[in-house]
């Protein structure tokens, strides 16, 4: 008589092996976060080497040479409005990217599009995860809370200086954070523009805690100045989560490593820290950010007026105001992200 199998047997021996949908969703989204976080180092790394072969060891070197040429040519695009290209802005990828978290965005005002602002996004954390996913992505329904706004955000002039790289990073619609960037995205661009910066920077990474709501923020006045020059409002906006999604090393203060952080942060203004985050298996050390949530709760625009050289008074008057408006957005909120209500916000 021939063996009969029960459908049971055969689903353990096929169906069973198969990965579930849920799993092949958390491996994308895994994939979409380790693609945006390795592909600097991947890109620089084999432009470097590629262009090293061609010149050493082959007789192409004039491809090198075309490469330069190109990139010096190009050097300014990123100071004049970048390359966006909408079609990787609506990667699905970055779908799978917010949906890790997840990510969400949330506004308490709406933004006239005859207008123009600079958003400016607190806390930096270790990698700004939601800063990233929401205003270099179209799949956090961004468009949707701001229709007709474009968000153009702002980073590290270094990530530009790379072939390659720096196609990939524009076509985001990121920009240069340097000055003449902010002019001609304010001046030359029309209406309807939101540039996005995050005031902190490098330099509050060292405060990226889990339970941390510490800003470096007191001697950040840039941002302001630039504002008052052009006369654009400044608007707010705080991402309750974001310290959460990595733990530190604290190293004893005065030891050796500390005393080398610290000095690595003079030398370089970058303070170096040992995070970690989990790994790919259940309850694993890594370098991989947890799983929580990370709501961005944008605030009301605070006016500014047109100064085209405004003192350092007056700088500082509306430094005082924005502190003030963005304390008001952080208390009216903090309450439903498990922030007690005696939490306050540290500036320094």
């Amino acid at each position: 008589m021939a063996e009969q199998h029960s459908p049971a047997a055969a689903g353990t021996s096929g169906i069973m092996l198969l990965p579930s949908k849920k799993d092949l969703k958390t491996a994308l989204e895994v994939f979409a976060l380790f693609q945006w976080a390795l592909s600097a180092l991947l890109i620089v790394s084999t432009v470097i080497l590629v262009n090293l072969y061609l010149v050493v060891f082959t007789p192409y070197w004039p491809v090198t040479v075309l490469i330069l040429t190109w990139l010096a040519f190009d050097w300014k695009t990123p100071e004049r409005g970048g390359r966006r290209l909408t079609c990787v802005r609506q990667w699905r990828l970055w779908k799978h990217y917010c949906d890790y978290f997840p990510l969400k965005i949330l506004k308490t005002h709406d933004l006239s599009p005859s207008h123009n602002y600079i958003v400016v996004c607190h806390p930096h954390g270790l990698m700004s995860h939601s800063c990233f996913g929401h205003f270099a992505t179209e799949t956090s329904g961004f468009s949707k809370v701001f229709p007709g706004i474009t968000p153009y955000i702002l980073t590290l002039g270094a990530f530009f200086w790379v072939p390659l790289l720096r196609d990939y990073v524009m076509s985001t619609g990121a920009c240069s954070v340097s000055q003449s960037s902010m002019d001609f995205l304010l001046t030359q661009k029309g209406k309807g523009n939101m540039l996005i910066v995050v005031a902190g920077g490098l330099a509050e990474c060292r405060y990226s805690l889990p339970g941390s709501c510490t800003l470096f923020l007191k001697k950040r006045h840039g941002f302001v100045r630039t504002a008052l020059r052009h006369g654009v409002a400044l608007v707010p906006a705080y991402s309750f989560g974001e310290n959460d999604l990595y733990d530190q090393h604290i190293f004893k203060p005065g030891g050796l490593v500390n005393r080398f952080q610290k000095w690595f942060q003079r030398i370089v203004h970058v303070y170096p820290c040992a995070f970690y985050g989990r790994g790919f298996t259940k309850n694993s050390l890594g370098l991989l950010p947890y799983t929580r949530p990370v709501t961005t709760i944008v605030g009301e625009p605070l006016p500014v007026p047109k100064i085209e050289n405004p003192s350092q008074e007056t700088v500082a008057q509306y430094h005082a105001l924005y502190v003030d408006a963005l304390r008001k957005l952080f208390d009216q909120h903090k309450t439903n992200f498990g922030i007690s209500e005696t939490q306050e916000l540290v500036i320094i």
